[in-house]
């Protein structure tokens, strides 16, 4: 991973992913739909580009991206999913599928995927299926997807079974992460994704976590100069991770810190909008510290540190914070045996020594988790 100066524009910064033959950019900045046609030009071939949106963000940012790619001569063709978690379904998968085959692409044809998290891992999954593998470019329109899901090659849709259960490792060739369009976010919106960035800092950087502590409002409130380091910083830590450990055999499983116990939460309700996937992964980061705290590993005092931030900010905390929830304990660890992350029947956790001190280990105190899983549901 590695940073240059564009040299299409001075309003955004490149990172990039170093992955030999499968190396991309993520271009970092403002206003940039506006110039989609100009970033994404390598790639398009006359077989033209197929759009994915969802019916939220297509209103609010798809006439701009087209009115680029008209200006520059570029065919199109567009797909419009319905807005939410469900779109990430296999007869949504299908029928997304069908329409575009049905268009007569070709090989060349470039999928563009424009919308938050749930766009780009379905968009990134038919890119992946459609003629054993089409080029894609990610267009993330939410803060989670620009510092998360966007970046690393991860598609894929949920099954009855569990989220993201089903899909396959595909890169993109261009991530186009454009930070003025998260201005037209909710703020619980906005929070979600910071959750996410919250876990870079809590991951291996903890003087990154310092200064989100002192700059946070300035990146949730406005496009201006923290929001951007912000996004580049966490960018710049999926994108080291990822060069290293592609396919998560090893270190890119520390991305997953808080998740083993958010998916579990997420699944409890549904993957609905009663509990978002960031609000999710901040209980889960909470619940993480605690149980480490117990094992004797972090000190106590971070998790109250960690809680804080999060909580100071709005995002919720604990799990006895969703309204109308009576948790199981035992349903949510049942969820959890049924995680990606299971190998030979065994969970592999991120654990922590401290903020920035992430490990993974399979040497959980399964009581003492329970415990802590406990807390969070009950108060």
């Amino acid at each position: 991973m590695s940073n240059q100066t564009s040299p299409l524009a001075a309003n955004h910064d490149v990172l990039r992913v170093e992955l030999g033959a499968r190396s991309y950019d993520i271009l970092v900045g403002s206003n940039l739909l506006a110039d989609t046609a100009s970033h994404i030009a390598p790639f398009v071939r006359k077989a033209g580009v197929v759009v994915i949106s969802d019916a939220t963000v297509a209103e609010r940012h798809l006439p701009v991206v087209l009115a680029s790619l008209d200006g520059a001569g570029i065919a199109h063709r567009e797909v419009i999913v319905p807005a939410g978690e469900k779109s990430k379904s296999f007869a949504v998968f299908e029928d997304v599928i069908e329409q575009i085959l049905a268009m007569g692409i070709e090989r060349s044809t470039l999928i563009m995927a424009l919308g938050g998290g749930v766009v780009g891992d379905l968009a990134g999954y038919v890119a992946a299926s459609l003629l054993r593998g089409l080029d894609f470019v990610q267009i993330p329109t939410t803060l989670l997807s620009q510092v998360d899901s966007s970046v690393g090659g991860k598609t894929g849709i949920n099954s009855k079974s569990g989220k993201n259960l089903v899909g396959a490792f595909h890169q993109p060739r261009l991530v186009l992460a454009d930070t003025a369009v998260l201005d037209t976010l909710p703020r619980r919106e906005m929070l979600a994704g910071y959750a996410e960035v919250v876990k870079y800092g809590l991951i291996d950087d903890p003087e990154f976590f310092d200064w989100l502590e002192q700059n946070a409002e300035a990146v949730l409130s406005n496009d201006g100069a923290e929001r951007r380091e912000a996004v580049m910083r966490s960018c710049a830590a999926k994108a080291r991770i990822v060069s290293q450990d592609e396919r998560e055999s090893g270190k890119r499983a520390l991305l997953n810190l808080g998740h083993t116990f958010g998916h579990a939460l997420e699944a409890e309700t549904g993957y609905g909008a009663k509990l978002l996937h960031g609000e999710a992964v901040a209980m889960g980061m909470v619940i993480a510290h605690d149980v480490c705290a117990a094992m004797g590993m972090a000190p106590a005092g971070e998790k109250e540190r960690i809680a804080s931030h999060l909580k100071s900010v709005g995002l919720p905390v604990c799990a006895s914070e969703v309204p109308g929830m009576h948790w199981d304990i035992d349903r949510l660890i049942g969820h959890m045996s049924r995680d990606k992350k299971v190998r030979d029947g065994e969970i592999t956790f991120v654990m922590t020594r401290g903020i920035g001190k992430a490990f993974t280990s399979k040497a959980m105190d399964i009581q003492k988790m329970r415990a802590a899983i406990t807390r969070s549901c009950h108060g």
